[in-house]
């Protein structure tokens, strides 16, 4: 008798392990759904993350797109448009001079996620332009019975590009020198 009780036991105890194995519990659901859940946030967060660096690189990319459209667009009008006398004077009588550019619009298509969006940024800017005592030429000559003669033959241009992101104002500044 002993033997048999023996043999219901080795039984009982082979049905328990065949019913431990054949499936999922409903803990360990829970805890692969919440593992997911926290992978699918992780990706989430990362993809919002890409965007904005996109944005952020869209923003300096187009800004020094308009501060060297700038630059050449005064490079064309010549030095001589630039002298001292050609630009109007300042009340505190400053030698650098600062002109004001209004809003310039640059739009992008572009992916920064799984839709293809318009991006657009605005910017404004100054040109700061350095004054004529920096870039001027002297020359004399004793045959032509002249003591000197005075040229600028070039100017300093510093542009500073102004665009606003995530409620702050970013800014980066081109310098160039026109002849």
């Amino acid at each position: 008798m002993a033997m048999v009780c023996g043999n219901n036991f080795g039984r009982q105890e082979a049905r328990d392990r065949a019913g431990s194995k054949r499936g999922f519990g409903i803990v360990e659901v829970l805890i692969a759904a919440a593992v997911l859940g926290f992978l699918y946030m992780a990706v989430l967060n990362l993809q919002g993350s890409n965007r904005d660096a996109l944005l952020r690189i869209r923003g300096r990319d187009g800004a020094t797109e308009v501060a060297q459209n700038l630059i050449d667009s005064l490079s064309a009008l010549g030095v001589a448009s630039l002298t001292d006398k050609n630009l109007p004077k300042t009340a505190e009588g400053n030698t650098n001079y600062v002109i004001p550019i209004d809003t310039i619009t640059r739009s992008w298509l572009g992916q920064p996620g799984a839709v293809t969006n318009t991006m657009t940024v605005k910017y404004w800017a100054e040109v700061t332009v350095s004054p004529d005592a920096n870039y001027i030429a002297k020359t004399s000559s004793k045959l032509l019975g002249t003591d000197s003669v005075e040229h600028v033959y070039a100017k300093r241009l510093d542009v500073k590009v102004f665009w606003k992101f995530k409620n702050s104002t970013q800014s980066i500044t081109v310098s160039g020198v026109i002849r």
